[in-house]
């Protein structure tokens, strides 16, 4: 599980907001356009799917597992 994160954070780690990646990822899950995506947004983003996303990492950790 923390092995995805690590690799989805590279070069972002202190600002994950900046992340094309999760950005984009944010995008296609909540609607908001990337470009509008700040440091407020994200952090609403994550509590308010915290659920979701830890759901989202233990599939990935069952995925990786194989």
């Amino acid at each position: 599980m923390l092995g995805y994160l690590w690799k989805v954070t590279k070069g972002y780690r202190f600002t994950p907001w900046r992340s094309p990646y999760l950005r984009w990822r944010i995008e296609t899950y909540w609607g908001t356009p990337a470009e509008e995506i700040g440091a407020g947004e994200f952090l609403r983003f994550a509590w308010r799917h915290r659920a979701d996303f830890l759901r989202f990492l233990r599939w990935t950790d069952r995925m990786a597992k194989g």
